[in-house]
């Protein structure tokens, strides 16, 4: 039986005229990832912050590792950890030494907080770099040693604001690698990213927020589906045959077909069904096409569907 570990109903937050939160809700799963989504200002971090205590909200209610948010505030910090968007680590000490630091600012015994740095470097591929400087390391591996360090008190959910940004793709990918682990050990983590690709890779759920508000809650392959069906995609290799590729793709078509210049797209509700058909029909007809796919309708395109292109913002 699942649990619910993160839980808000009705947050209101006002800084001045601007309402920052208004009527949010939110519900994250034991073990699981949630991600929430959004353009700048849309109130993710002010969500993060309020979850993790560090801000008081003006209505609604909260609840994180079963205590409110607001009531036992205390009780609540024992259970999370929490990772910024700038790494926490000092770069003059080596692994080890940082996370033994952070053992003892969270009143570890010496000799706990040896056993715990030896336990996270090892649970976080650091234990070959563990008596070297953090200065030497690269962006993922600090990261990773960051993300170790909100581990010291092994928390149930553990809030994540923005933890790949400004990595090269191999960074990232340690950084992902390295949550996905966790949630598969039980954590619950809370993930704010600005990155599509990284929601699809790591989250159950996704949260899409704007102005404040919780527009849609759902799975990545769920917000996917809003766009609609599948996509048999043909690409022509002589334009001459457009007709041809045409008529193809309205046979095993379930709605639209749109014709371009190089070639031909349908929406079809059996994709696999549709592929098979439409590419026995082309080697019916001894067409050569440059290419003959599937493509299905990407993250990207369901968030920009339900917040419009704010990219400029």
């Amino acid at each position: 039986m699942t649990t619910t570990t993160v839980e808000a109903s009705g947050l209101g937050k006002r800084f001045k005229d601007t309402a920052a939160l208004d009527g949010f809700d939110l519900a994250a799963e034991s073990g699981t990832v949630l991600g929430l989504l959004g353009p700048n200002g849309a109130g993710k971090t002010t969500t993060v912050r309020i979850l993790t205590t560090l801000l008081r909200f003006d209505t609604g209610r909260a609840a994180v590792a079963g205590f409110d948010v607001a009531k036992d505030a205390r009780q609540v910090r024992r259970r999370i950890g929490l990772t910024g968007q700038q790494t926490a680590v000092d770069d003059l000490l080596t692994a080890r030494q940082n996370l033994v630091l952070f053992g003892k600012l969270y009143r570890l015994s010496k000799t706990r907080a040896r056993e715990r740095a030896g336990q996270l470097l090892d649970q976080f591929g650091l234990g070959e770099a563990a008596d070297r400087q953090a200065k030497h390391f690269s962006g993922g591996m600090k990261r990773r040693l960051d993300l170790a360090a909100s581990m010291i008190l092994a928390p149930q959910v553990l809030f994540l604001d923005e933890p790949t940004t400004g990595l090269d793709p191999g960074g990232r990918r340690e950084v992902w690698d390295a949550v996905s682990g966790l949630a598969a050990d039980g954590t619950t983590v809370v993930l704010t990213t600005h990155y599509l690709d990284e929601a699809d890779r790591l989250c159950d759920r996704i949260a899409v927020i704007d102005h404040g508000r919780n527009l849609v809650d759902d799975t990545p392959a769920g917000l996917k589906r809003r766009m609609g069906a599948d996509r048999l995609e043909i690409a022509a290799t002589d334009p001459a045959d457009l007709p041809a590729l045409q008529a193809i793709a309205e046979q095993v078509a379930d709605g639209d077909v749109a014709v371009g210049a190089a070639g031909v797209s349908a929406a079809v509700k059996d994709p696999v069904a549709a592929l098979t058909a439409a590419a026995t029909a082309v080697q019916e007809r001894a067409i050569t096409v440059a290419d003959i796919g599937l493509r299905r309708p990407t993250l990207d395109e369901a968030f920009l569907d339900l917040i419009g292109d704010k990219e400029n913002q």
